[in-house]
């Protein structure tokens, strides 16, 4: 995976975190602004909004979803469906760019063969967080999460299988991308609550695009 990594333009390193599980430096930021441009057009047609948990309780993260799968949460539970609960339409298709940066990403992490299927889209802003959770509503839990970074830098908790085992705290930078499956692939993880910045593609604001293998 080294020799891999030195030939990729902008990867400052790959820092292991966890089994199965690395952090690529900078491996975004080349293309970071193509990014950013399909998820406008993606918020176009599917807005961000605040989801509510089975509980209850209102998230503090902002969501939408690309690909034929989007995750959502309401009173009934957590789950994925091929529409959008606030238009009643399918889903936006995923941009390109960003299917092959998931499929590139998960192949130096060495997870060859990754498709993703659903892109779930998070806004965060100051004050934002998500607590402690694992991915586990995917079918295919033998495909690996990729988790990619955009404008103000958060804190990242990496946990262990229980939810009492205390987590690595990880600065993720803009462009800097989080893979993780086998071992680690039900680990536990959240985000510390966003500081105060400004970012100059971003504003006041970090971009999470988290791809999984749903279906």
């Amino acid at each position: 995976m080294r020799d891999l990594l030195s030939e990729l333009p902008g990867v400052r390193a790959s820092e292991p975190i966890g089994d199965g599980a690395v952090v690529l430096r900078g491996y975004a930021s080349a293309r970071a602004g193509e990014l950013l441009r399909a998820v406008d057009r993606i918020r176009e047609v599917a807005p961000f909004r605040h989801l509510t948990t089975p509980g209850g309780h209102v998230m503090s993260v902002a969501m939408t979803n690309c690909g034929s799968l989007g995750w959502v949460s309401d009173r009934r539970g957590y789950r994925y469906q091929r529409t959008d609960p606030l238009t009643g339409e399918s889903w936006p298709s995923m941009p390109a760019v960003l299917r092959s940066t998931a499929t590139e990403a998960a192949e130096a992490a060495g997870y060859a063969g990754f498709v993703s299927d659903a892109c779930l889209i998070n806004h965060y802003e100051p004050g934002a967080r998500l607590s402690l959770h694992q991915d586990r509503n995917e079918r295919d839990m033998s495909a690996p999460i990729v988790s990619v970074s955009l404008g103000l830098p958060a804190v990242f908790l990496f946990g262990g299988l229980r939810r009492n085992d205390r987590p690595k705290r990880i600065r993720l930078d803009h462009g800097d991308i989080v893979v993780w499956g086998g071992a680690t692939r039900l680990a536990f993880h959240g985000v510390e609550p966003l500081d105060e910045g400004d970012h100059p593609l971003t504003g006041r604001c970090r971009i999470n695009l988290t791809f999984r293998k749903a279906g």
